[in-house]
């Protein structure tokens, strides 16, 4: 599995260089700026040896606003299959939606603070790279309380709305029933009632509903 790295704190950069190779994952660029990561995919990509997955960080220089995630987002215009995963201390609320627009396949958004075990990390890049979605509930929140969603999801109950929450985390109905401590016959009639409001047609599975959800909060 191979893995560009776009982190500017070089302590931070080479850790998780270390950390990603001593679990067999291969580093092949670790950048400092959304400059240099854009050139590192493209080079790469030039070569024939597109990587699986860019970990970058949000606020990068020369402003330390919003480069990395800026850069996140044209990659994925240039190369749709590339696994993309922002590592921050920052919801950057457009750019993590316009990620998700279209098709939140291989798309991770985590919050540095938030991240308890190393584990937890390395098995999310792995899932990005794979194609799974990995957000931070936290992500899922901001995203969900935007004002501009808010006459989308009017008409969604309060029950409705935490477990289209839980869903745009990556949960199944037994993760969620678990969660509300309610049955799974319970959920299911939540989530058919979801998708009847907000006009989203249901997938063959809970990978292609999560998908569903977050491509239409993203859009």
């Amino acid at each position: 599995m191979r893995v560009v790295i776009a982190e500017d704190s070089v302590i931070l950069r080479e850790g998780l260089t270390r950390l990603l190779t001593d679990r067999g994952l291969e580093v092949v660029a670790a950048v400092g700026d959304g400059e240099a990561l854009l050139r590192a995919v493209q080079a790469l990509a030039e070569a024939g040896g597109l990587p699986d997955v860019v970990v970058a960080d949000v606020r990068m220089p020369p402003t330390h606003t919003d480069e990395g995630v800026r850069a996140c987002v044209a990659l994925r215009g240039l190369y749709p299959g590339l696994g993309v995963l922002v590592f921050s201390q920052y919801v950057e609320e457009r750019y993590a939606g316009e990620l998700l627009a279209g098709s939140s396949r291989g798309v991770g958004y985590l919050l540095k603070d938030r991240v308890a075990e190393v584990r937890e990390f390395v098995d999310a890049v792995q899932r990005v790279a794979e194609g799974g979605t990995v957000l931070d509930p936290e992500v899922v929140q901001q995203l969900l309380s935007r004002s501009r969603r808010g006459d989308v999801l009017e008409g969604l109950t309060p029950r409705e709305r935490e477990v289209l929450g839980l869903m745009a985390e990556g949960r199944t109905n037994a993760a969620i029933a678990r969660r509300l401590t309610v049955s799974g016959g319970a959920v299911e009639k939540h989530v058919s009632s979801i998708f009847l409001k907000l006009g989203l047609a249901q997938g063959a599975d809970d990978h292609r509903r999560v998908l569903a959800v977050l491509t239409y909060l993203g859009s």
